[in-house]
């Protein structure tokens, strides 16, 4: 089991459920698993490095100072080491290895060692296009906080959201998160918008809850990265998310319109006075019904479970694995015939 004392940390535990699936003693067998744990390394499409960068930083470096960041960093010196010393890291430089770090500050210390690697993370927030990018890597969703909402199916759902959009969360943060500040001045005073400053205590999860199942629409504005785990919360509770970031990449977009379930605007129009909420109040009912029965169909992708269901978060993840192998093998074959710099 994850740790329990990790509360928020499994928001970044894709680590674990990836893991776990590989040592699902039916994944051999069953039809639904994306992924297959094989016995003979030769056999293998990509190797799972199995050391666990956000559990390490949660654990061991949160503060962000020295001396007390010095075991995640040795944690990783020695994975580091350990992987150099394989045959099968040699072989492709790790162009086949998948590694996790999807809290933005995992693996901090040595990440342009492994920018060859197949990375899951979060978004892009924090890594430079040389280090990480779509071509190579994976972005997986937050393991989501509020309860999935299974009970839902009213006969008029528009009608019993009387919230027309609701945020509840922290509004001080770094970088373009600086917006959710701006945006609270912005919204106030509309009698039919909820913006709340919170944190996500269990009693103010219980809060979000409750707010996002009443809602319309729930607010997504970038945090400290451009991406938080309030997109999921509201996936799951079949809130339209209304997406607030210029620079956010989303989980299986290669399969999933995010048009059709959510609404986007740029930090530019969202600062625009009133802008998104008259933007708002024009989505029609019957587009609004639409996307909010798009967000129960699909909102099964983004559910981390054990053992791993067909198309749940983990295979979703692992499909996505799946479809970096031939731009990993066009890499390896190219380097091992050059004979001088690659011109690209």
């Amino acid at each position: 089991m994850w740790p329990r004392y990790a509360g928020l940390h499994q928001q970044h535990s894709v680590e674990y459920w990836m893991m776990a699936s590989l040592l699902y003693e039916n994944a051999t067998v069953d039809e639904s698993s994306e992924a297959v744990r094989v016995s003979n390394p030769d056999a293998a499409d990509v190797f799972f490095v199995p050391f666990f960068s956000s559990l390490s930083f949660n654990t061991h470096g949160t503060n962000m100072t020295d001396p007390d960041t010095e075991i995640d960093r040795q944690l990783q010196v020695d994975m580091l080491k350990f992987l150099r010393e394989s045959n099968y890291w040699k072989r492709t430089s790790g162009r086949d290895h998948v590694i996790p770090m999807h809290h933005p500050n995992a693996f901090r210390f040595l990440r342009e060692q492994v920018n060859a690697s197949i990375l899951i993370v979060a978004d892009f927030g924090r890594y430079s296009k040389s280090m990480a990018n779509l071509r190579k890597d994976v972005v997986a969703p937050y393991m989501h906080v509020v309860k999935s909402f299974m009970d839902d199916d009213p006969p008029n759902p528009y009608n019993l959201r009387t919230t027309l959009l609701f945020f509840r969360g922290r509004t001080v943060r770094k970088a373009e998160g600086k917006v959710r500040a701006k945006l609270e001045k912005i919204l106030k005073g509309y009698s039919d918008v909820h913006f709340e400053a919170g944190y996500a205590t269990g009693e103010g999860i219980n809060a979000s809850m409750h707010g996002m199942r009443t809602s319309k629409f729930c607010l997504h504005p970038a945090g400290d990265t451009p991406s938080s785990n309030r997109l999921f919360d509201a996936i799951v509770s079949h809130c339209v998310p209304v997406i607030v970031s210029d620079h956010i990449e989303l989980p299986f977009e290669a399969e999933l319109d995010y048009s059709k379930f959510s609404v986007f605007f740029s930090v530019e129009e969202a600062l625009v006075p009133g802008y998104i909420v008259e933007e708002l109040r024009k989505v029609p009912e019957e587009r609004w019904v639409k996307m909010w029965g798009r967000l129960k169909q699909i909102s099964h992708h983004y559910e981390y479970e054990y053992p791993p269901k067909k198309d749940d978060a983990v295979n979703m993840v692992w499909r996505d694995v799946r479809s970096k192998v031939p731009a990993e093998r066009l890499a390896v074959n190219r380097n091992r015939r050059l004979k001088v710099s690659d011109w690209w």
